[in-house]
């Protein structure tokens, strides 16, 4: 892989939180300093870096503050699209301040390569997806059993189910992601030198009418599949999908797992359709690894924050070719 080769990074929004008592806007700044000196030290090779963000936690909260306030104080509801807004605004601003703080350390800033800068990104979905029908993205906190019967009396609205058995939490419309609004000008400014963060949360989702014009629709994008779709439109050399583990595995969690090093896209398949990677975990990356691939895709990684040099310079983690 060239020095200028371009790679597209996936940061989940889980990550930005490195604790459940940890959920304070400072504390979401700290956690992202650490997350893009990782990425600080691929620029620093002259690689070219689209970085893209999860933000299911934030949207959450979002989400409950509104509701809070239209109780209390007789606030407006803040719409689910404008929510995706505002994360991809206040994430993707403290990713660049980070990431370019960091860059400047190393002597970078007086250079396009020492800038970054986010792009509020709109995803166009389809209005027929069934997602509408059938909500199953989880966006905000965990609540447990006991949380139910105050939950559903205060937001009847609500939909929640079960998360990986941590507790219950809401879940949302997740229409797949058809075309990336802003393409043009996240391509322009790659082309620059600029590292460029995008498509946060999966995008703002908005359907386009028979007119022509675009509309905000009550859904959250996976952001996984957004980003497989922007690294597939960019022609990116390399995805990256970062996440909590170090690489993925079969039977996780089980006295028999298994972790995956290199593997093929058949072997993938293979093991996506024997069910190791459950929808609400590793699932979405898998089908976004798949995507990306089946659309040209040279190589995917998926492996933690922490891993990223190891993973580009050592074989660690896990590669999908």
């Amino acid at each position: 892989m060239s020095s200028s080769s371009l790679m597209v990074i996936a940061v989940g929004g889980n990550s930005l939180i490195s604790a459940k008592e940890k959920v304070t806007v400072e504390d979401q700044y700290a956690a992202i300093q650490k997350t893009v000196r990782h990425v600080a030290d691929i620029v620093e090779t002259g690689r070219r870096v689209c970085i893209t963000h999860g933000n299911g936690p934030q949207v959450g909260f979002i989400l409950r503050r509104s509701e809070i306030a239209r109780k209390v104080a007789g606030m407006h509801p803040v719409p689910l699209p404008s929510c995706v807004a505002d994360t991809q605004g206040a994430i993707g601003w403290q990713i660049q301040q980070a990431l370019a703080n960091e860059l400047q350390r190393r002597g970078l800033g007086a250079t396009s390569r020492g800038m970054a800068v986010s792009v509020v990104t709109q995803v166009v979905v389809d209005a027929d997806d069934p997602a509408f029908i059938t909500p199953d993205k989880f966006v905000g906190e965990v609540f447990q059993e006991a949380d139910l019967p105050t939950l559903y009396a205060d937001y009847p609205h609500w939909v929640l189910k079960m998360d990986r058995g941590r507790g219950w939490r809401r879940v949302v419309p997740s229409p797949g992601p058809l075309e990336i609004v802003e393409l043009p000008v996240i391509r322009s400014l790659l082309e620059q030198g600029y590292a460029v963060v995008a498509v946060g949360g999966g995008g703002v989702p908005v359907v386009r009418g028979e007119d022509g014009e675009l509309r905000g629709v009550s859904a959250v994008v996976d952001k996984d599949l957004a980003t497989g779709l922007l690294a597939a439109k960019l022609d990116a050399d390399l995805l990256v999908i970062s996440t909590a583990v170090r690489q993925v595995s079969l039977d996780y969690g089980e006295p028999g797992q298994r972790g995956l090093g290199q593997v093929t896209t058949a072997e993938l398949q293979a093991y996506q359709a024997q069910g190791h990677f459950p929808p609400g975990s590793m699932g979405p990356k898998i089908t976004a690894a798949l995507d990306f691939l089946a659309q040209g895709g040279r190589k995917v990684i998926i492996t933690s924050p922490d891993n990223l040099i190891p993973a580009l310079e050592q074989g660690a983690g896990t590669h999908i070719t």
